[in-house]
């Protein structure tokens, strides 16, 4: 099975039309990450000198200095330096969901050429660490799949529409997982699906390394000074959110902030941790993975529906080998904030959700 890695790249035009930084911001990246140049350089399998020379012409082009360099202390980066360090940061965030979407279809094209399309297995499903690991995981084992990430609502259209095999999204677990449901009612009662358990995973607030602000809770969110970055409108977080606010008697148009929405939960976090935003709503994982104090709020559950006209095939028993797997499970757990106990466990959807009944 033939494996596409899409990843993004960017570059700043100087006023003159001449590019500022060709391979800069890698460069950048690395001393950001590693504290020195000569790690920087051998990292990007660049030589000193000619690095030297790239880091003096973007700042020429950029008329400021990147970095600032001292003996015995390694390399430091400029504001300017760190903010190009941080754009990198919030574009990769913002744009690999996407990106990987779009590598998964064109593996997929590939696949048919030497398969028919009814063996590649479709998965729609609300991003997340859990489903990324589960992707890698068939592709190992050479199980061709096309993975597209949407919000959960999209996901449950497509379902309806016999688009897709697996349909991921995510429910809170506790007193708010009623009204959540009440959200989704009308596709989860139609009947004829399995519920497969992925995975419990913690959702919280995310915040700057040391919360400097002093944000414990959604309470903290409307105080003068705090700056939000919320989720798209149709994002089931962005529900999630909205129901916490609602519970505390709190005006979401109250947030500064509360109009500015990211696609991920890794781009959020990339917008806190490049000093955009004081906090964000999100799962624990990008939360470390950014460097971040996390802030939990509850546990949600991550599953897939699945209809059952597609359950006994042998594309979902492979799945669910997979799923079933201490290797898999040691994966997810691994995850900060993710719990796979549950994983690969099948339940009817008024079993897994009693709240439906009736």
């Amino acid at each position: 099975m033939y494996k596409v890695t899409i990843k993004p790249q960017w570059q700043v035009q100087a006023p003159n039309g001449e590019p500022a930084l060709v391979r800069l911001v890698e460069l950048l990246v690395g001393i950001h990450e590693t504290g020195s140049l000569a790690r920087a350089c051998a990292r990007a399998e660049l030589s000193y000198r000619y690095a030297w020379g790239m880091l003096k012409m973007g700042q020429n082009a950029l008329g400021a200095a990147l970095v600032t360099s001292t003996r015995g202390s390694g390399a430091r980066l400029t504001p300017l330096g760190e903010k190009l360090v941080w754009a990198d940061k919030r574009i990769a965030a913002r744009l690999s969901p996407l990106l990987d979407s779009l590598a998964s279809e064109i593996e997929v094209e590939f696949e048919r050429a030497f398969a028919p399309a009814e063996a590649i297995l479709r998965i729609h499903a609300s991003h997340g660490f859990a489903v990324e690991t589960l992707h890698r995981f068939l592709s190992r084992k050479q199980i061709a799949a096309d993975l597209k990430y949407r919000s959960s609502q999209e996901v449950l259209a497509s379902l309806t529409r016999g688009n897709c095999d697996l349909a991921g999204m995510h429910l809170p677990i506790g007193e708010l997982e009623a009204p959540m449901l009440r959200l989704y009612a009308k596709w989860l009662r139609q009947g004829n699906l399995h519920v497969v358990d992925l995975a419990t995973r913690r959702q919280g607030l995310m915040v700057a390394r040391g919360n400097p602000k002093k944000i414990h809770g959604v309470a903290d969110l409307v105080r003068k000074g705090v700056r939000f970055v919320n989720r798209q409108p149709d994002s089931t977080t962005r529900a999630l959110l909205d129901l916490l606010l609602a519970r505390e008697n709190i005006d979401g148009r109250a947030i500064d902030g509360y109009d500015n929405g990211e696609f991920t939960h890794a781009a959020v976090a990339a917008y806190v941790a490049s000093g955009m935003a004081d906090a964000g709503l999100g799962i624990e994982t990008p939360a470390q993975r950014f460097g971040l104090d996390f802030i939990p709020i509850l546990q949600e559950r991550y599953f897939f529906l699945c209809p059952k006209a597609v359950y006994d095939t042998t594309a979902i028993d492979a799945v669910l080998a997979i799923l079933r797997t201490s290797e898999f499970r040691k994966a997810v757990n691994a995850l900060p904030g993710y719990d796979a106990r549950h994983c690969g466990r099948v339940l009817g959807v008024v079993d897994a959700f009693p709240e439906l009944r009736g």
